[in-house]
């Protein structure tokens, strides 16, 4: 299992990226859902005043498909304001903090196109960015909308999967602070769009993941178990079973 990276939380001072958190969700109750599980903890919602923030996501939060959700490397899902307003116009309604499932809705900083690895300090918590979402058939059951895997797969509009690289607290208000970035550059996008995303590219893929290997062999980001072995697979360095 990977470990915290020790590299060294890099200021980027006054030019340090700053976005609010406009909301932290955390499931309203389990549903009823067709899957294996039998249910569903997608139902989020906002709640008011300050919430911990632990090594395996929110206080009072839950994943009911463990083996597929959750974790250290999965431990809170944020989504992005400006994701959210586009998807509002696709779908003709409104895209509510929470309705995607996520614990986070972020304002001000690009939460798709964050960079692997890059650090959020929000409240007294310290996140990290490991993984876009890739989207399952639990999310388009609840979200009731036609063909929805693969659309939301081509907009390669995922969010970000965070670690908790520092355990804290945060409420709805504080400030999302972009306190560290790795050098590589890959983002969420780049890795999701070449690998998953319509008109995937084996090659781009490979370029990608050979930067994002030798980031991760550097010590300047530590990849999640996920992404390292498609980024082996990606790079030439594993068999895709």
């Amino acid at each position: 299992m990977s470990t915290t990276t020790t590299a060294p939380v890099t200021d980027l001072a006054s030019s340090a990226p700053t976005g609010a958190l406009l909301a932290v969700c955390r499931v309203h109750a389990l549903l009823p859902d067709a899957g294996p599980i039998g249910v569903t903890a997608i139902d989020k919602r906002p709640v008011d005043g300050p919430v911990k923030v632990r090594r395996l996501g929110l206080y009072a939060d839950v994943q009911a498909d463990r083996a597929d959700h959750g974790g250290e490397e999965q431990a809170v899902y944020a989504y992005g304001q400006d994701d959210a307003e586009w998807w509002a116009g696709e779908l003709g309604r409104e895209v509510t903090p929470g309705l995607f499932g996520e614990n986070l809705r972020v304002q001000g900083i690009p939460v798709s196109g964050a960079v692997v690895g890059e650090r959020w300090s929000v409240g007294t918590a310290l996140l990290e960015v490991t993984l876009p979402r890739t989207p399952c058939a639990t999310f388009a059951r609840y979200l009731g909308e036609e063909r929805w895997v693969k659309r939301f797969a081509v907009a390669n509009r995922t969010g970000a999967y965070l670690r908790v690289v520092r355990t804290g607290e945060l409420r709805a208000g504080d400030a999302v602070t972009v306190c560290y970035r790795p050098e590589h550059g890959v983002t969420l996008q780049d890795w999701f769009g070449a690998w998953t995303g319509r008109g995937a590219d084996p090659e781009r893929a490979a370029d990608i993941a050979r930067r994002l290997l030798a980031a991760h062999l550097g010590g300047d980001t530590t990849l999640a178990d996920e992404l390292r072995e498609r980024a082996e697979i990606a790079a030439g360095h594993g068999v895709d079973d």
